[in-house]
């Protein structure tokens, strides 16, 4: 066995606009429903549901039988939570609340082995090798992980040139709703501020020749986010679209 090629990094940094979804329910069916669904990539989110490590297992392999991308976010910007995410065998990583370019050093560091950073040598246990199949993994596995870290602060827009230019940070993901409350204007992710910090760190990350990424709910606003440089690209959850739709259906027989 070899490590996995990570297509979804080699397709991001190719400049090809990868859609994605997030799955916040901890259900390996509705990761499996997902994963067949045609998305690129699914993201198993550790930081706002329900997923510690034993709930991400499933889902990653029911991802993996569907073929599609996996991406884990952690639940912070800790070193051993990215140890967890990687030895489960997921090459995709997201950081939240990374606000500076020493914070993302850190967690560039931790998702590579020695000499790159330091990464604990233990995967041989792991599924990340197929439980030792894997010989070469820790020689090759530095080329294949993925790192975006999260600017969601008015701290990160202060800091954007050092957090993409950090070695190792593949790429910066966008969170508006984090964005939007730190600056003082909560749940107003499309205030003119807000929205205008929102192109700075896009227009910067992509100056920086890093992945540029961002999540919307607004069909209206994704040629503009991919206008703009956005290639990671999170278009819906789906606890939001399974509440919809069972509300949807609820309506309409009762009226």
């Amino acid at each position: 066995m070899q490590t996995p090629v990570n297509t979804l990094k080699q397709s991001l940094q190719a400049g090809q606009v990868q859609h994605g979804i997030w799955l916040t329910s901890g259900s390996p069916v509705l990761a499996e429903m997902a994963g067949n669904a045609g998305f690129d990539w699914c993201l198993i989110d550790g930081e706002h549901g329900p997923n510690t490590v034993s709930e991400m297992l499933p889902q990653l392999q029911a991802l993996a039988v569907s073929g599609t991308q996996a991406v884990v976010r952690i639940a912070n910007a800790e070193a051993w939570m990215i140890k967890q995410a990687l030895d489960l065998g997921c090459q995709t990583v997201l950081v939240p609340m990374v606000d500076d370019g020493q914070t993302a050093r850190a967690m560039a560091r931790a998702m590579r082995y020695p000499p790159a950073g330091n990464r604990g040598m233990g995967a041989t246990l792991a599924r990340a090798t197929g439980f030792g199949a894997v010989t070469d993994y820790p020689l090759s596995a530095n080329q294949q992980v993925c790192l975006l870290v999260q600017a969601e602060s008015a701290a990160a827009v202060e800091n954007i040139d050092a957090i993409a230019a950090t070695d190792g940070v593949d790429g910066v993901f966008v969170g508006p709703a984090d964005l939007s409350a730190d600056m003082g204007y909560p749940g107003q992710p499309d205030h003119p501020q807000v929205e205008q910090a929102i192109d700075h760190l896009i227009a910067r990350t992509v100056a920086a020749g890093k992945i540029a990424g961002i999540i919307t709910f607004d069909e209206s606003r994704l040629e503009d986010y991919t206008r703009k440089g956005v290639t990671f690209l999170g278009i819906g959850g789906d606890m939001l679209l399974l509440n919809t739709a069972l509300r949807e259906l609820a309506g309409r027989a009762s009226s």
